[in-house]
C-alpha cells in the first residue's frame, strides 16, 4: 500500500492536518514548479532560466506592447506553429466542413449533453427583482449578459470537447452573443475536427489556434486580429492559470485552476471497485489528486487492492501512478465527524460521498466545488453530462469560490428611483452620515432639493 500513499494516517488530528497541508500546498498553482523539459524550453526561448511566473509576465507584457506580432512569435517559439499569412483564426468554412463530416452518433450525443446543460443552466439564472416597499421608492436589481467572453479549451495531452461544452453552453444560456474559443494549435486543440464541429453546432464562429499565456493575453488585451473580451474562463495548464491571474483587472476571470482533485468517502457499504474507479478517474488527468477517506481500515485495504487490479488495464497507467504517488492519499479517520473536518480543510474540487445514506452527511459538508452523492453518481457524470459545469474551484479555493455557471456570465445593475416625498423622508439619515464623514457636497446635493423649511 505504501507505494501510492503520502502517509497512512493513524486517525489523530495533528498528524492528518500536517500531512494534508503538505498535500494542499502541492495542489495550489504557486507557479514555482516546472518540468525539466519545460525548463529547457524556457532557456531556449528566453535565453535564461525563468520561473513560470516570470515567463507569463514576459509574454503578457510583449503581447500588450506588440499585439499580434508577439502572439505569432510565441506561437512559433513555444508551439512550433506558424500562422497563415492572414490570420490564426480557423476559417468558418473549416468549422462547417468538420460539422458536415462529423460522426452523426457523436453529434447526437453532443446535442443531448448540450440540452441537459442548457436546461440546468437556464433554470438557475438570476432573476431581476423590483422592490417597492415604501411609497415613492422603487429599487431594482437587474441582470444582463456580458457582451463578449473568451473560452480556454485545452489541447495538449488530449482533446477536450467536454470543456468546450461546459464553458460555452452556460455562456449561451446566459445570453452572451459573442463567444471566442482559443485552443492550442494542435490536432488535439484548435485543429481537432470534433472541437471544430461542436463550435459550428453551438453557433460559435471564432475559433483561434493559439494556446498558453499568449492566448490569454491576446483575449485580454486584444490584437489586430482578435477583439478583446470581457471575461476569460476555462481550464488550462499552469501557464494559462498564471496568465489569467496576471490579466485579471483588464478582464474578469473565472478562477485560477490547479490540478484536478477528488476526495472519495467510503465505508463498509461501498463496493471497493466503485471507489477504486473513482480515484483512478481523477488521477488519470495527470496531474490529478485522489484522496480516499474512510473510518474503516478494512475498507481502505479492499479499495487499494481493487485499485491496483484496475490500474493494470488502463491505457494511461504510468501517468496515473505518477499522480497517485505525488498527489494521492489514504486517510483513516476516527468517524464521520473527523471525515467532514478533513474535507473542510482540503476544500476539494470534487467530493464523492460513495456510501449508502450519503445525503445524511450533506449538512456537515460546506467546502467543495461539486458534491456527488451515493453509490451510482461517479464524478464522470459531472465531468461530461449531468448539467452543472465541470469548471470548478481547485487548490482549496472551494472555501470561498464557486463552480462556473451561467450566472458568471451576467453582470448586475441596480436602479434607484425616489420621488419628492420619498427623498424628504430619507434626507435626514443621509445628512447625518454626510456630516459625520465631512462630505458637505453630498449633504448639499440632498438639501438643495428640499423645501426651504425642511433644510
Amino acid at each position: 500500500m505504501q507505494e501510492f500513499i503520502i502517509n497512512f494516517f493513524d486517525g489523530t488530528k495533528s498528524d492528518i492536518s500536517a500531512q494534508l497541508e503538505i498535500l494542499r500546498s502541492k495542489l495550489a498553482p504557486s507557479g514555482n514548479v516546472v518540468s525539466p523539459a519545460g525548463q529547457r524550453l524556457t532557456e531556449r526561448v528566453f535565453g535564461k532560466p525563468l520561473t513560470p511566473v516570470q515567463v507569463v509576465e514576459t509574454i503578457c507584457r510583449d503581447v500588450l506592447e506588440d499585439r499580434q506580432a508577439a502572439v505569432d512569435r510565441y506561437s512559433q517559439l513555444l508551439d512550433g506553429y506558424v500562422a497563415g499569412s492572414e490570420s490564426f483564426r480557423v476559417e468558418a468554412t473549416q468549422l462547417e466542413r468538420a460539422h458536415r463530416q462529423c460522426d452523426p452518433a457523436f453529434l447526437a450525443c453532443v446535442r443531448r449533453i448540450r440540452d441537459r446543460i442548457w436546461a440546468f443552466q437556464k433554470s438557475i439564472l438570476h432573476k431581476s427583482v423590483t422592490v417597492s416597499n415604501t411609497d415613492g421608492v422603487k429599487l431594482e436589481q437587474f441582470y444582463s449578459p456580458l457582451r463578449r467572453v473568451g473560452l480556454c479549451v485545452p489541447g495538449g495531452a488530449a482533446a477536450y470537447p467536454s470543456s468546450l461544452l461546459m464553458t460555452a453552453v452556460p455562456a449561451l444560456a446566459a445570453g452572451v452573443e459573442q463567444i471566442v474559443v482559443v485552443a492550442p494549435p494542435t490536432k488535439l486543440g484548435a485543429f481537432n475536427s470534433d472541437i471544430q464541429a461542436i463550435c459550428f453546432e453551438l453557433g460559435i464562429t471564432e475559433l483561434y489556434a493559439v494556446g498558453g499565456a499568449q492566448a490569454v493575453a491576446a483575449m485580454a488585451y486584444g490584437t489586430e486580429q482578435l477583439e478583446r473580451v470581457d471575461k476569460i474562463v476555462g481550464p488550462g495548464n499552469l501557464f494559462v492559470a498564471l496568465a489569467k491571474r496576471h490579466v485579471f483587472g483588464h478582464v474578469d476571470i473565472d478562477s485560477i485552476a490547479g490540478p484536478s482533485e477528488v476526495i472519495v468517502v467510503a465505508d463498509q457499504t461501498t463496493p471497493p471497485e466503485f471507489a477504486a474507479a473513482d480515484l483512478l478517474s481523477q488521477a488519470e488527468h495527470s496531474p490529478g489528486s485522489s484522496v480516499l477517506i474512510s473510518w474503516d481500515e478494512t475498507t481502505i485495504t479492499s479499495i487499494d487492492a481493487a485499485l491496483r487490479k484496475q490500474l493494470k488495464s488502463l491505457e494511461r497507467n504510468e501517468l496515473i501512478v505518477e499522480s497517485l504517488k505525488e498527489f494521492g492519499a489514504y486517510v483513516l479517520v476516527k468517524d464521520r465527524q473527523q471525515a467532514c473536518q478533513i474535507i473542510s480543510q482540503l476544500a476539494p474540487e470534487h467530493l464523492h460521498i460513495a456510501i449508502e445514506g450519503a445525503r445524511g452527511m450533506l449538512p456537515n459538508l460546506h467546502n467543495a466545488g461539486a458534491i456527488f452523492l451515493g453509490l451510482h453518481t461517479p464524478v464522470a457524470l459531472g465531468d461530461y453530462a449531468a448539467g452543472p459545469s465541470h469548471v470548478l474551484p481547485t487548490g482549496g479555493t472551494a472555501r470561498w469560490a464557486s463552480g462556473l455557471s451561467s450566472n458568471h456570465f451576467l453582470r448586475s445593475n441596480s436602479v434607484i428611483e425616489f420621488d419628492r416625498h420619498a427623498l424628504a423622508a430619507i434626507a435626514q439619515d443621509v445628512c447625518v452620515l454626510a456630516d459625520k464623514e465631512g462630505l458637505t457636497a453630498h449633504k448639499q446635493s440632498v438639501t438643495v432639493r428640499l423645501p426651504s423649511g425642511a433644510k
